[in-house]
Order: C-alpha cells, then sequence, then structure tokens
C-alpha cells in the first residue's frame, strides 16, 4: 500500500494533530523498535514484544493506537478486550503469523498429543488460543525452564528461535517449520567480510537468526536485551543482526558509538535487513487511524477467552 500524503500537513502539523487527538480520545502509541523514527519519537512507549506486551496490559487509555505488525495489535486487543485498539495499517502481517495457520496448527498437534504448546507471540490470536503459555525472544528461556524437564514440548512458529532455545536449554523441543524472512535475510559471507573490516566491532544478533549466524555473535538477544548490551558494553562499535529500525533507539541510548547494520542477501537500499510489513506504517497512516479510529482489530470472544490464558501466564512467569 502507497504512503498517504494528507495536503497540506508537514511531518511536523501531522505531529501536532496526533499528539492532540491523542490527548482529547485519551489514547496511547505504542511502538515497536522496527518502526519508522519519526514513529518512535511520537510514541507514548517504544520496545520490544514482551515490553508491548506489558504496557498494553496495564494501560488505563481508552485507544490503543498499535504502530507495529497486525498480531502485535491482536496481543493488545486480547489483553484489553473492552478497549478499542486501531492499527495504522491492517495489512501489515508477520511471515512467521502467516507461515502458521490454524489449520494447519492444530493438525500439527494432533501428532503430539503428550506435548504443551509453546507459542512465540509472532503468531495468530487462533494460534495462541491453542497454545499452553506465549514467550517472546526475551523470555523465552524462562518460559521454557518453567516446565519439568521430562515434559515434552512444542515450539512454534520460529524454528530458529526454538532451536536457539533448545541449545540453552538442553531440550529436544519439536520444532514448528517456520522462520521470519527478515532474519534469515543476512548474508554470513558479507557478516564476515564486515568483521575483517571491523575486528574492534562486536557482532550481536537477534536469536530469530539461522543458526550460522548466530554462532560467530558475540552476543544474543532480544531487541530490548540488544540495545541495553551496547549500553553496557564498553565496545565503542557494534554490528548489528537485527531489522534496521533497531537502530534509531539503540543510537539515541549509545550517541558517542558507531553502529553498523548487519547486511542482508538481497541488494537494497540500505543493504540492510528491513521488514517490509513494519514499513507499512507511515506517520500519515497513524494520523488516519486515530482521526478516524480505523482499522480497528476485532478478535472473537471466544478466541479472546482462550489466548488470554496463556498471555496471562507468560506475564505472571515475566515478572
Amino acid at each position: 500500500m502507497k504512503s498517504i500524503r494528507i495536503a497540506p500537513f508537514t511531518d511536523a502539523a501531522l505531529t501536532e494533530e496526533i499528539i492532540a487527538l491523542k490527548k482529547k480520545k485519551h489514547a496511547v502509541i505504542l511502538a515497536h523498535y522496527y518502526q519508522t523514527p519519526d514513529i518512535q519519537d511520537i510514541a507514548d512507549y517504544v520496545g520490544d514484544s514482551l515490553g508491548l506486551s506489558q504496557q498494553a496490559a496495564k494501560t488505563d487509555a481508552d485507544i490503543i493506537v498499535f504502530a507495529g505488525v497486525h498480531f502485535m495489535a491482536e496481543t493488545a486487543k486480547i489483553l484489553n478486550p473492552t478497549k478499542k485498539v486501531v492499527l495504522p495499517d491492517l495489512a501489515a502481517s508477520c511471515s512467521l503469523a502467516e507461515g502458521c495457520l490454524p489449520d494447519d496448527f492444530a493438525g500439527f498437534l494432533t501428532l503430539y498429543p503428550n506435548h504443551k504448546v509453546i507459542s512465540y507471540v509472532n503468531c495468530s490470536a487462533e494460534i495462541k488460543a491453542m497454545s499452553d503459555v506465549i514467550c517472546t525472544s526475551a523470555n523465552a528461556e524462562k518460559i521454557v525452564n518453567s516446565f519439568p524437564k521430562n515434559q515434552p514440548l512444542i515450539f512454534a512458529p520460529d524454528k530458529n528461535l526454538g532451536d536457539y532455545i533448545n541449545q540453552k536449554t538442553g531440550r529436544n523441543m519439536v520444532l514448528w517449520d517456520g522462520a521470519c524472512m527478515v532474519h534469515e535475510a543476512f548474508s554470513i559471507e558479507k557478516i564476515l567480510s564486515l568483521q575483517k573490516q571491523h575486528p574492534d566491532a562486536k557482532f550481536i544478533a537477534h536469536p530469530e537468526s539461522e543458526k550460522h549466524v548466530l554462532s560467530v555473535a558475540s552476543y544474543v538477544g532480544s531487541t530490548t536485551e540488544m540495545i541495553n548490551y551496547a549500553v553496557a558494553d564498553p565496545t565503542q562499535k557494534f554490528i548489528v543482526a537485527t531489522e534496521a529500525g533497531i537502530l534509531h533507539k539503540m543510537q539515541q541510548m549509545v550517541p558517542d558509538k558507531i553502529l553498523i547494520p548487519a547486511p542482508a542477501n538481497e541488494d537494497n537500499h540500505c543493504a540492510c535487513a528491513e521488514c517490509a510489513f513494519m514499513k507499512m506504517n507511515s506517520l500519515e497512516k497513524l494520523y488516519l487511524c486515530l482521526r478516524d479510529e480505523s482499522p480497528e482489530i476485532t478478535v472473537s470472544d471466544e478466541i479472546i477467552k482462550r489466548a488470554l490464558l496463556p498471555l496471562q501466564r507468560m506475564l505472571e512467569i515475566s515478572k
């Protein structure tokens, strides 16, 4: 979908309008680190999936404007069934969610009747409703370790994150065959070449990345954990393997350090990994969805009832 330009508003004027509407409608703007800088800068909270879920669970706002992708806004709706949740672009999806369809997953679960189901938050409300507990990349290891060692587990839909957690915990979870198209786009050859060019840099990576990429990383963590690592570590230069939107907030946190986006296999305008779904949102669309209170996220009462429990379990374990 093409960006919508609302003449004669400039970005500064749009920002003023959004701030005024937010106050008038008692709304809150939640944004993921992968959003564009202008959206991050106007948000009330910017974070990873865990932080955004925690914020959504405790907000007293009447309207939640979720600047992210569809599954994130769905999660906010499940946690706030009586509140209005809007998403700037309803088509902002996720390759992980799209690669794990409810009917297929239901059939998959019948093959493993004695297994408990841990689903990564990057999935639809229907998948969450079939799960015992939800996790994010920040708390996946803790969630897995909350189960007895002898409890068979299914981990879906991200096989790369699941494989990484299997290695960390010594488990042998059954993995759904799904992956993030952004984190599978990194080129190990280009990364190794970049490391040779910058021997003083540390390479840090998100666990949705492929195994061979993680194997050469100095640190593996969620988006928030990567930011915190860059802040705490004395190293002055980092090569960062996750969606390039993280660099905006990370650079604000470490203004004197050098951040280099890890290169992707395909050439694009920044030679980095970008999520086309995340970038479907824009400041203009954010303004429109707040003004019109649309597109609104709807989830059936039955799915909310079933999906809420595994989300609440995640939030409780993550305290």
